[in-house]
């Protein structure tokens, strides 16, 4: 069937600072308290969607979440109007101030799990929210991400979209960020891999903990209809957790038929290319394309974020679109060079995303991969598409309304919530989210 991959941006919002929230994310701790340049960071982020875009990849938007997050401050007990309520949040609870001030749903990789129609039983596209609830800061997404991605895909008769699971430690969910699929073209049958970190209720040992559980997964999988038979669950390596992948797509990442991954990615290498191999038996031959620690280290592999550069195709070949730091790692950029002389690479293009990638996240990171028909791309609420018309709007948006630098203590500026919410009252006005999105439109 003839289908097409739409990658959704998530737009970087105009709080977007270094608050070192995410443990186990060593950009993030690496860059705490670091001034963070928000217009930059967003614009960085349309530029890329452009690029994409020009690379025949049609590309979508979500948008930034309401930050600071006035509702929730007022759910755990501070009173007032919104500049009182963040004046006294961020003198007497900065923690949670920080969270609720976090940027952190632009990386849309951890919106949702997707699983295409062409995988599921009832022939829908099926989207479950994720919980995100390793992480004060992310958790506090959830609810805004699942109001966006009904406003995209408003059809229940082409898209089935789930609410979080249950927001418990067994289910303790990340999103896309750990699941991949393989398949001959975006519009075939298909294999959904699904990483995960640890099980439910498995003791923590030293080191980093695995975000994401097998539970979560199974339970998802059992949502979205998807046969046993093109179904694998896969345990990441705790030493690549440890090593500061602290989400699969840090060290693989798939496209059709192609797996792009570190030696040292899965806890059983060869035990799931074994599986892959016996499960796309008849749909496809798979492509692997390893990379050896001896070639490109996990620390390089983490701190270049070589695998979580997007892999698109282009020309019948794998093509690899990655930040400016794999090209500036003499070991990621040398073994790029050596896959694109060798075939296994079609090329590669290098964006700059560097204000995401200071906080842990490469252009992987900041989109949501929806493999849809014709037919369904078509029933997609089409503002949300990218065009160059789009992409003019956000931009001078951008240009007017964001900081040029953030600070730690610009953070505390009680007209930072005024500021915010007229940017993104403006924002609403671009997309067709309606003048109810956010919560400060619904109070008035």
């Amino acid at each position: 069937m003839s289908a097409v991959e739409l990658n959704l941006d998530g737009i970087v919002g105009p709080t977007h600072n270094y608050a070192g929230l995410s443990w186990g994310n060593l950009a993030s701790a690496r860059n705490k308290d670091a001034v963070a340049r928000p217009r930059a960071a967003a614009l960085q982020g349309i530029a890329k969607a452009r690029a994409l875009m020009a690379l025949g990849v049609p590309q979508g938007v979500l948008p930034p979440q309401e930050r600071p997050n006035i509702a929730f401050l007022r759910s755990v007990g501070f009173s007032g109007d919104d500049r009182a309520i963040w004046d006294a949040a961020w003198r007497t609870a900065p923690d949670l101030a920080r969270a609720a001030s976090a940027a952190s749903s632009m990386w849309a990789a951890n919106a949702a799990t997707v699983s295409p129609a062409f995988d599921c039983a009832d022939a829908r596209t099926h989207i479950t929210t994720a919980n995100l609830n390793t992480m004060l800061h992310r958790a506090l997404e959830a609810e805004s991400t699942a109001r966006a991605l009904a406003r995209v895909f408003p059809d229940a008769a082409r898209f089935a979209l789930h609410p979080p699971l249950l927001g418990q430690s067994a289910f303790a969910d990340e999103g896309a960020a750990n699941h991949m699929r393989l398949c001959a073209e975006h519009g075939a049958p298909g294999i959904e891999l699904f990483v995960y970190g640890r099980s439910a209720g498995e003791q923590a040992g030293v080191g980093f903990p695995g975000r994401q559980t097998r539970e979560a997964f199974e339970a998802i999988a059992r949502r979205h209809q998807l046969a046993p038979a093109r179904v694998i669950f896969v345990r990441q390596s705790k030493r690549a957790i440890d090593a500061g992948a602290f989400h699969n797509d840090v060290v693989a990442v798939a496209n059709e038929r192609a797996l792009f991954f570190h030696e040292h990615a899965f806890e059983d290498k060869a035990a799931t290319l074994d599986e892959i191999r016996r499960k796309a038996d008849g749909l496809f031959d798979p492509i692997f394309i390893e990379v050896r620690e001896s070639a490109v280290s996990l620390g390089d592999a983490v701190t270049s974020y070589l695998f979580n550069s997007q892999l698109i195709t282009q020309g019948g070949r794998p093509y690899l679109i990655a930040p400016t730091e794999v090209r500036e790692n003499n070991a990621a950029a040398g073994h790029v060079r050596d896959l694109v002389e060798s075939g296994a690479l079609g090329g590669v293009a290098y964006v700059e995303v560097r204000e995401s990638m200071r906080n842990g996240g490469g252009p992987a990171c900041l989109r949501l991969r929806v493999a849809l028909s014709q037919a369904d791309l078509a029933a997609a609420a089409q503002g949300f598409l990218l065009t160059e018309t789009v992409a003019d709007a956000l931009e001078d948006w951008i240009a007017r309304t964001y900081r040029e630098t953030l600070a730690p203590e610009d953070l505390a500026d009680p007209a930072l919530v005024a500021e915010t919410q007229r940017a993104l009252d403006e924002l609403t006005a671009i997309l067709p989210l309606g003048g109810d999105f956010y919560g400060f439109q619904r109070d008035g």
